[in-house]
Formats: C-alpha cells, sequence, structure tokens
C-alpha cells in the first residue's frame, strides 16, 4: 500500500503524536520512513543566495532528525532524514518526489515546519 512515507517534523513536542501513528502504520506495512525538517529562519532562507554558513539553530534541527531517525532506527524501522531550508510547503513538496514517497503524514499544530 504505502511504500515510502514523509513526515514532516516541527522540532516540538507535536512531533510525538505523527510519530507514533507512522511507526505503527510503517511497521505494518513495511515502510520506510523520511523525516523532514524545514529550517525557515532568516539564515536558512537566504543560506543559498548568501552563501552563508548553516546556523545553530540548523545545526540543532539536524542532531533532532537524527536523533528521532536513530529512535525509529532502532526499533526496527528502515528511516532516511532530510534537513532542508526555506519554505516549508515547497521543502516538502520537493521532498515527497525526490524521496519517492507515496504518503505525507504530518500533525497539524500551526506552527509552521
Amino acid at each position: 500500500m504505502y511504500t515510502r512515507i514523509l513526515v514532516p517534523l516541527e522540532h516540538s513536542a507535536a512531533d510525538e503524536a505523527i510519530l507514533a501513528h507512522v511507526h505503527g502504520l510503517a511497521k505494518r506495512l513495511g515502510s520506510s520512513v523520511v523525516l523532514i525538517h524545514v529550517a525557515d529562519g532568516w539564515v536558512a532562507r537566504n543560506i543559498k543566495e548568501l552563501d552563508l554558513r548553516e546556523s545553530e539553530e540548523m545545526r540543532d534541527d539536524l542532531a533532532y532528525l537524527e536523533e528521532v531517525s536513530a529512535r525509529l532506527g532502532a526499533d526496527g524501522l528502515d528511516v532516511d532524514a532530510v534537513l532542508a531550508a526555506g519554505d516549508p510547503a515547497k521543502e516538502i513538496g520537493a521532498a515527497a518526489e525526490r524521496e519517492h514517497c507515496d504518503l505525507i503524514a504530518m500533525a497539524t499544530t500551526g506552527t509552521g515546519c
């Protein structure tokens, strides 16, 4: 049914709700999981155009993705993690296409991704 699930994370407590659902679904279906966080601070939105170095926020976001990925991987899931920068909606859509995901599973909190 679903072979690859994209999970946008906000790097907040709200992530745990969607991760619990995706964990169960991926286990039942044998799906792989792609975690994505879209950094959208000033540095993240301008990193390419202005040739900037990643910010402390982006380093923290990457560490968070790696921690969540390791946790899910330790439970037997096939997990990849992507840190993107820019407009969340555009980056999530591009990642879904690039990573060949057939489901996007995300929580709704209204605070961004």
